[in-house]
């Protein structure tokens, strides 16, 4: 039994139905596995570049500075030291690896289970189709207001939108995403989530 929901148009008008499948709407939220895959997302996310040289890899010599007694200063063995400038980094990073693996399946119901959940909290919309008339930043705010959208917001669409993406480049709270991209960290992080009727398509073909 499919549950569903109003379709609308870029005015936020109502422009019919649309029938929703179980398998990805009406999931029962399940809030611990939704934080691993996001935890994972956002490890996955670290480039785990940053380095750093230990007083072991500092270039230089390791002849003492000074003498050891009577000179009134502190003691020290090298100006390899993390006291002196240029010296080593106590406990230096280096390069790792952050990623967190997860299985397929996990993924499939975390994403399902946030997206269920959004829908019961009425932050889903259903759009017809998103199709601006210019790629213009005026035409997706136009949009926005005519949805009542004033907070973040990730719009989906079942393929590449050059001119969506191009219009809202320079509006910090819209995210413009496939289907096939969407995360569940999408889903999570934004407060509403407009969905095209062609994007479910490609999301319940993907989890069914």
């Amino acid at each position: 039994m499919a549950v569903s929901a109003k379709l609308v148009n870029m005015n936020g008008e109502e422009v019919g139905k649309i029938k929703l499948s179980d398998n990805l709407f009406a999931i029962d939220y399940n809030e611990p596995l939704i934080h691993e895959v996001v935890v994972a997302y956002n490890a996955n996310q670290r480039q785990g570049t940053k380095s750093a040289l230990t007083r072991s890899e500092v270039r230089g010599h390791a002849k003492k500075p000074y003498r050891q007694k009577h000179t009134g200063r502190a003691r020290h063995g090298s100006t390899k030291s993390p006291e002196y400038k240029g010296g080593g980094v106590v406990f230096a990073p280096k390069p790792r690896d952050f990623s967190k693996k997860l299985n397929k399946q996990v993924k499939k119901i975390a994403f399902a289970s946030a997206l269920s959940e959004k829908l019961r909290q009425k932050e889903v919309i259903f759009l017809d189709e998103f199709k601006l008339s210019e790629p213009k930043t005026k035409e997706v705010v136009k949009f926005l207001e005519a949805l009542k959208l004033d907070k973040s917001v990730v719009i989906v669409t079942d393929v590449k939108n050059e001119d969506a993406l191009r219009a809202s480049g320079n509006l910090q709270n819209v995210k413009i995403q496939i289907a096939d991209l969407l995360s569940t960290y999408d889903v999570v992080a934004n407060n509403k989530i407009v969905l095209t009727k062609d994007a479910v398509k490609s999301l319940e073909e993907a989890y069914n």
